[in-house]
């Protein structure tokens, strides 16, 4: 709901703060007092495309600011949270301010904002119904969203996003697999390829360390060769073969040991003899092992072949490696890989049955959506056909149009459904689509008669959220009779959303619960300008008077009063109180 508006340096209008009652509210004034400007205002806030003409004259910049409360269920919510704006006590302060020269500046609770962003929260908090609005309506994707409103049918719309979505979706993945057939075949080429090499090569884990171990051992051959023998002389003088009888280690403590023992009588050197045993036969066995590593290791030939190898397998690490464990690892993971590219043909088959199945699950539902809306678009016309008869527009007809489209394509994110509303101003006018076939104040009773069918409905809003309704020209070409009900209908909208209504019938403004007036005038420094004022009690009845005959006689007041009494819905017996609010004055 709309708290308050507030402007400096709009056109003719230096300052001005209204405030709307939150059922109706009339904004009154002479022809070209500068009522249009309140609206310029709520066009700056809503994020309309700057127009520095109409700043004022001798002023840097034009200012608008909007104070709306917000439920805490209202879709623009979301729209702040998103922006990281914090709301404070369920308000909302959206501000603009368009300089004459250079660049607009767009303001959400103190944050500068894209104005995109003023546009899309405002969209959710009100509407305008004017000339330039009305075209904006007259777009297939607000009427489809009005009929889905009045329709109700959140849950047919929310099981065709869901099964829609999983349609896109399956839809989405088949195309990436099928632009990808051709790339896939390369893979499985140039995995069957690799695997076969890994295969002939044969790879064991750790195979690469020990055959460069045994490499380094065979190209210093004649070094360990030479070391062997030198151990094995200190060892084992046998081993020597030289013919000199000096004695090795194995000798010498082997004579330690029978020194020891042929003693016999000291337990304790009998058991350093045992000791010396022991280490005798771990030296003969270190003699045997030594012995075999003489001549031992491999001659040319053998290099070769252990080079060979280990190129091959340098090769495989190079590629798939850094180690023969990683090539291995990498082996079986592609194997599992091209079994599943070499089952591609199959797996494309059963994507296109699952792709299929879920179209025709996401058709069923919009088929179930486009039932509901034609049920619904029938009812709504004849609401809005039993309005216009009570807004002197007797022959006028709305009718709506669902047609579902077909082939390839015919799905959408929003169902099958091709949606216009077209008007017949006069009987036997041909259908025309909406914004090319009224007047403005034609298109504006019909937008009122829309807005009281979806309200009695019980679908009055955006999203069913309680809206701000502006209303201008809804009274062009209208008097008289069909001036009450004009006006006893926008207070009937009232009783389920806010409505500000611009007119310059008093048959209109006697309705409201507030009205302010817009007048020309001079200030206390002379200067020539615009006041916006709101009148209240003995004011208001003169306002009234001078909307009924031009000025403020005795007869034009009782006459005011008279008025004023009756614009009341209590005392409406066609109507039935629901939450009606009585005059503030």
């Amino acid at each position: 709901m709309l708290e308050e508006l507030e402007l400096r340096d709009l056109g003719p209008i230096h300052t001005a703060t209204i405030a709307p009652h939150a059922g109706m509210t009339a904004i009154t004034g002479e022809t070209g007092a500068g009522k249009s400007m309140l609206l310029s205002a709520l066009d700056m806030v809503c994020g309309a495309p700057a127009d520095p003409a109409r700043v004022a004259t001798g002023t840097t910049a034009a200012w608008a600011q909007a104070i709306f409360t917000l439920p805490a269920d209202s879709p623009a919510v979301p729209l702040l949270d998103d922006a990281g704006i914090s709301i404070v006590d369920n308000e909302v302060f959206l501000a603009r301010t368009v300089p004459a020269h250079g660049r607009s500046r767009a303001v959400i609770c103190g944050k500068t904002v894209p104005r995109s962003l003023l546009g899309a929260v405002c969209a959710e908090l009100i509407t305008v119904h004017g000339q330039a609005d009305q075209l904006r309506f007259a777009t297939a994707a607000r009427q489809r969203a009005f009929l889905d409103r009045y329709a109700a049918d959140g849950d047919l719309l929310h099981a065709y996003a869901r099964a829609y979505a999983a349609y896109r979706e399956a839809e989405d993945h088949l195309h990436r697999i099928e632009s990808q057939e051709a790339s896939m075949r390369q893979q499985a080429d140039y995995l069957r390829e690799s695997i076969a090499r890994i295969d002939r090569i044969a790879p064991q884990a750790g195979e690469l360390d020990e055959l460069k171990a045994r490499r380094t051992r065979i190209e210093n051959a004649a070094r360990v060769n030479a070391g062997v023998a030198q151990a094995l002389g200190a060892l084992d003088a046998a081993q020597n073969g030289d013919g000199m009888e000096l004695p090795g280690a194995c000798d010498l403590v082997q004579r330690a040991a029978d020194a020891l023992r042929a003693l016999g009588f000291d337990d304790g050197l009998r058991q350093c003899a045992d000791r010396l045993d022991a280490v005798g036969t771990e030296l003969a066995d270190v003699v045997f092992t030594l012995t075999r590593q003489l001549d031992g290791e491999g001659g040319p030939e053998e290099l070769d072949a252990l080079n060979g190898r280990i190129h091959e397998l340098d090769e495989l690490t190079r590629r798939w490696g850094p180690t023969l464990a990683d090539v291995l690892a990498w082996r079986e993971r592609s194997r599992f890989e091209l079994e599943d590219l070499d089952d591609s043909p199959e797996r494309l088959a059963q994507l296109r049955a699952e792709r299929d199945a879920l179209a025709e699950a996401a058709l069923r539902a919009a088929k179930r959506l486009t039932k509901a809306r034609r049920t619904a678009a029938d009812a709504l016309c004849q609401a809005v056909a039993g309005e216009l008869g009570q807004l002197a527009m007797d022959g006028a007809a709305l009718s709506i149009r669902v047609q579902p489209r077909s082939g390839d394509g015919a799905l959408d994110a929003h169902g099958i459904d091709d949606i216009a509303f077209l008007f017949t101003p006069f009987p036997g006018a041909e259908p025309m689509p909406m914004g090319s076939s009224a007047s403005g104040g034609e298109l504006s009773r019909l937008m009122l008669a829309l807005e009281l069918s979806a309200a009695g409905h019980g679908a009055s809003g955006e999203q069913g959220a309680p809206m701000t309704f502006i209303f201008d020209e809804v009274d062009a070409g209208v008097g008289g009779r069909t001036a009450v009900e004009l006006g006893r209908r926008l207070a009937r909208l009232a009783r389920h959303a806010q409505v500000i209504v611009v007119t310059h019938l008093p048959q209109v403004a006697s309705w409201a619960q507030r009205q302010y007036v817009v007048s020309k005038g001079t200030d206390g420094e002379g200067r020539t300008g615009t006041s916006v004022r709101e009148v209240q009690g003995s004011a208001r009845v003169e306002e009234i008077a001078r909307m009924l005959a031009g000025d403020t006689t005795r007869t034009s007041l009782d006459h005011a009063r008279e008025l004023l009494d009756a614009s009341r819905l209590d005392n409406d017996n066609t109507d039935t109180v629901a939450g009606g609010r009585a005059h503030d004055d």
